[in-house]
């Protein structure tokens, strides 16, 4: 029987330095039967000229030039021209394991429709890894390997954005790349999470992660805190949370005092508590900042956690266990 043919869709701009090892990474998949849709979203250097060249030496690889701008209209264009039964996504300055279509796809074909097939990923870099990326593949591969990145899912993206795979019936199903919302890879995660697309577990790293100054998600404007605080506030809203039930703010910071104007200005009613005794009692915003013990005063609230300090996450999740309360249901990491 024949394997399933892999579409993968990767959007490219201006990667010369990096697309040979990854096109490299492609074509040596002990996987075969893919399709490689490559898009180019107005390179000006010469990493075109290095796809034609791969394009012309292996068929498998088909170069579209973006009819739009961005990424995502770079990702709808290869996907409305890609054939695959099985969908995933490659970054052009990243590198594949030989192995990483086969994991994924044998995953992903073992379990069904209405799974998604992730893997662990392992940041790279000439100047070396911070601390920031290090402490996030760590955290990434711990969900990944239990398949519990859902659990998490309010506090950043849980799934790698070149390290995934979907039938594309179920893609179609959540609207693929249609929406324009951006982070485009966390929206798609969180719209895999409202339809029910489980994640499958996985114990391989299969995917290496490129990281680099000019790296588009560390430099554009669509990949900055705000976005991805809207998009939190949006699908917790949409999703989770429980208009019936009093909703409080913990934490006064940077992050909290955005989800609390945003709250304000959506018109939705909440406590604001903390823990900080030089901010409670204060006013922000016209809401007074009540100590956190004030929780207990509340018929069965939901809270919006956005204390970023990782001993005072643990003391609590501590104290929401004491309460009776479970992460998803009754709060909710924002950070």
């Amino acid at each position: 029987m024949q394997e399933p043919l892999i579409s993968i869709l990767t959007p490219f701009k201006n990667t010369e330095a990096f697309l040979p090892e990854c096109l490299d990474s492609i074509i040596n998949q002990t996987y075969s039967n893919w399709e490689l849709i490559i898009a180019d979203d107005g390179s000006t250097d010469k990493s075109t000229t290095i796809v034609e060249n791969y394009a012309q030496k292996d068929k498998r690889i088909k170069l579209l030039t973006n009819k739009g701008n961005g990424i995502i209209e770079a990702l709808r264009h290869a996907y409305n021209n890609s054939k695959g039964q099985l969908i995933t996504r490659m970054d052009s300055d990243d590198i594949m394991t030989p192995n990483k279509l086969e994991v994924l796809s044998s995953l992903l074909l073992e379990k069904g429709e209405a799974h998604i097939a992730i893997g662990q990923v392992r940041y790279f870099s000439k100047t070396g890894v911070g601390a920031g990326y290090k402490s996030y593949e760590t955290w990434l591969n711990m969900l990944t390997k239990t398949g519990s990145n859902y659990s998490e899912i309010y506090k950043e993206c849980v799934i790698p954005s070149p390290c995934w795979m979907l039938h594309r019936d179920d893609l179609n199903k959540i609207d693929a790349f249609n929406p324009n919302t951006y982070p485009e890879d966390y929206d798609l995660i969180f719209r895999c999470y409202e339809n029910d697309i489980n994640c499958i577990p996985c114990n391989k790293v299969i995917h290496h992660w490129r990281d680099y100054s000019s790296r588009t998600s560390r430099t554009h404007e669509h990949y900055a805190e705000n976005h991805f605080l809207d998009l939190k506030l949006h699908y917790f809203l949409k999703l989770n949370y429980d208009g019936s039930r009093p909703l409080a703010i913990w934490g006064a910071g940077n992050k909290g005092k955005t989800v609390a104007k945003k709250l304000i200005a959506k018109e939705i009613p909440f406590y604001w508590i903390c823990d900080n005794p030089k901010k409670i009692g204060k006013d922000i915003y016209g809401k007074t900042l009540l100590n956190f013990d004030y929780l207990k005063e509340l018929d069965n609230p939901q809270s919006i956690i956005t204390v970023a300090n990782s001993k005072a996450q643990i003391e609590i999740r501590q104290y929401m266990s004491t309460q009776g309360m479970n992460a998803m249901r009754d709060y909710f990491f924002f950070c």
